[in-house]
């Protein structure tokens, strides 16, 4: 069964918005279950993930392999460098197509590429755009996704008391990281042994172009 996002209703959608310090994000599961249900195995069976040095990162001059699966799809030429390492945009298949299309019927935003556990980090490399909102689309096990602001990272004096935001990415929920929230707050998905299930994140980035040569 191919999926069909085109037909869910969303005459009774609505958004949960949440703001602190540098922080903007919206909040919402639009797609229920058995849709998403259908989506996770579509793409379950049907996504090759990068493997060889496209699945490695470079942290402090050091190489790692990823702590999870990984792919990159958009327009042709696209690239995305974080971290060491540049990936190149793979075609569009249809079911991350049809996100990137009910996302922008959701909001208005239309993105020029999309994208175990995930350390610290920020979404602010140069390849991307600034003033654009970062969309993540959750399938599957339901995980903790932690955000905590720059100034609560410093050691000793420096250090502030500002307590980290934590959102329970649900089974079918899209997330808006919306600025300047990656300038300003660090985001994870912690290990969690006692969620063993299997899950699939899509995130979708508009980049500032760069041609392949």
């Amino acid at each position: 069964m191919s999926v069909n996002l085109k037909n869910i209703d969303l005459s009774l959608h609505t958004w949960n918005h949440i703001q602190k310090q540098g922080l903007d994000l919206d909040y919402s599961v639009p797609i229920p279950r058995t849709v998403a249900s259908i989506l996770y195995k579509e793409l379950e069976e049907s996504i090759k993930y990068f493997t060889g040095d496209l699945a490695k990162i470079k942290v402090f001059g050091k190489v790692y392999l990823l702590p999870r699966q990984q792919v990159a799809y958009g327009d042709p030429g696209i690239t995305y460098t974080y971290s060491g390492i540049t990936v190149p945009a793979l075609p569009w298949p249809a079911p991350v197509l049809a996100l990137r299309d009910f996302i922008f019927k959701l909001k208005g935003i239309k993105y020029r590429n999309g994208n175990d556990h995930m350390g610290e980090h920020r979404d602010n490399e140069p390849d991307l755009d600034p003033d654009y909102p970062i969309a993540s689309v959750s399938l599957g096990q339901e995980r903790p996704f932690v955000l905590k602001h720059k100034d609560a990272r410093k050691p000793g004096p420096k250090k502030k008391n500002i307590p980290p935001v934590i959102i329970n990415l649900e089974h079918g929920s899209i997330l808006l990281m919306n600025p300047p929230t990656n300038e300003v707050w660090y985001h994870s998905l912690p290990t969690r042994k006692k969620l063993p299930g299997p899950r699939i994140n899509l995130t979708f980035r508009k980049m500032c172009v760069r041609k392949q040569n």
